[in-house]
């Protein structure tokens, strides 16, 4: 008996033992099946997207234990996922691009992950556009010098368009593209001009936009206020502090204005700075002022000079000789060879001596034939030797400079 009974307990031990690895087995391959089971999210479970016109780029984080793709369910190349396939977490982003038509648009994207497409599709949607035409700096309009230059004017429009120019003789087409408008402008050698430029559209008239081109006064050779000299007094017979051309600074001298130096005195520049205007010569002795060279001119051409002078007198009302020489270095023939400069200073009904260079009198205008861009303005008060010459002094003062071209 006890035989038998230890006969039936090993099997039942052997096939207790058979059936637990049978479930074992059985178990780690359900819990396989289980972990391997794919799986994708996109964290907030977002379903869609909607942009306005100007389009956009949204990043999304993805969730997932395997291979995804996203993939667009038709054609259209306005938005796109980037990048559009990945493996486990990841991010990727949709990029939409501005709308420029009249359309509303829809794309759907579907996620397929290992090969299996998962049963939700993401949407994009995106507003339609409205027609426009747009001028970059349309209200501000642009502007250039009086130099012949070519130009740009940018624009943003999505209609077929065309363009005209008002008032614009002087400026010619080099090309055009779908967002340009490339343009050449004439030199001007007259004052400033302005030309209006429109673009519309043939298919809807309302939107036509205009840029104002203005092209800045060329008729202006030189111009010269000496409002950076800011030395002695505006006085005229206070001589206190002015400052001769020899010892002005290098950014002053930069400025381009220079003078003959006077070998009757020790080769100084009988020049000399005031608050905002020059002074010619000092006693025995005279001075000349020679302008910078008429750089801008680009073959002969005929100007008007225009500047302000008055003559020297004492505090007691002493004058002096009051003869300016007028000349040039380089091309060109003056139309006077000399001014006398009459418009005496009143002390007492001006004394800080401001007031003579508003009064008509005191401005002279000639003209030189023939300039170019070598001629230079040469103004000498009296002469370099005037020691025994007449009152032995001719002091002029000088201001308000102005060369320009004689239409």
């Amino acid at each position: 008996m006890n035989t038998i009974f230890k006969i039936y307990a090993t099997k039942m031990l052997r096939l207790f033992t058979i059936l637990s690895v049978l479930f074992l087995a059985f178990s780690c391959n359900e819990d396989e099946d289980i972990a391997s089971e794919p799986y994708f999210t996109i964290e907030e479970n977002p379903t869609g997207l909607v942009a306005d016109i100007n389009g956009l780029t949204q990043s999304y984080v993805v969730r997932s234990n395997g291979s995804w793709e996203v993939v667009a369910q038709s054609e259209g190349d306005w938005v796109k996922a980037f990048p559009n396939k990945g493996d486990d977490d990841g991010i990727f982003k949709f990029i939409i691009e501005e709308n420029n038509t009249f359309d509303a648009r829809v794309m759907n994207f579907a996620f397929i992950v290992n090969g299996k497409e998962q049963p939700a599709l993401f949407r994009v949607e995106q507003e339609a556009n409205i027609p426009f035409i747009t001028i970059q700096n349309a209200e501000e309009g642009i502007s250039f010098t009086s130099a012949g230059a070519d130009f740009q004017i940018n624009l943003s429009t999505n209609v077929d368009w065309t363009y005209q120019i008002t008032n614009g003789d002087w400026i010619s087409e080099i090309e055009t593209t779908e967002t340009a408008i490339k343009l050449s402008a004439e030199k001007n050698i007259g004052t400033e001009r302005t030309a209006i430029l429109t673009v519309s559209s043939e298919d809807h008239p309302s939107l036509s936009k205009s840029i104002n081109i203005t092209q800045l006064d060329g008729s202006i050779v030189l111009e010269e206020h000496f409002d950076w000299l800011t030395y002695g007094s505006t006085i005229f017979y206070t001589t206190s502090g002015e400052k001769r051309m020899d010892s002005w600074i290098d950014e002053e001298l930069e400025r381009g204005w220079t003078s003959t130096p006077n070998t009757n005195s020790s080769n100084q520049q009988v020049v000399y700075a005031r608050t905002g205007f020059v002074k010619l010569g000092k006693t025995g002795y005279g001075g000349d002022l020679i302008s910078p060279k008429f750089l801008s001119l680009d073959e002969e051409t005929n100007v008007k000079v225009t500047f302000k002078a008055v003559p020297y007198q004492t505090k007691a009302g002493t004058q002096d000789d009051n003869i300016l020489n007028i000349g040039v270095v380089g091309p060109g023939t003056t139309s006077v060879d000399a001014f006398t400069i009459s418009n005496w200073p009143n002390y007492d009904t001006d004394p800080d001596c401001t007031a003579i260079w508003e009064d008509a009198a005191s401005t002279y205008t000639f003209t030189i034939t023939g300039a170019t861009n070598q001629t230079q303005l040469r103004l000498l008060g009296g002469d370099f030797a005037l020691v025994g010459v007449g009152k032995g002094k001719n002091r002029i003062f000088l201001d308000d400079i102005k060369v320009e071209i004689i239409p």
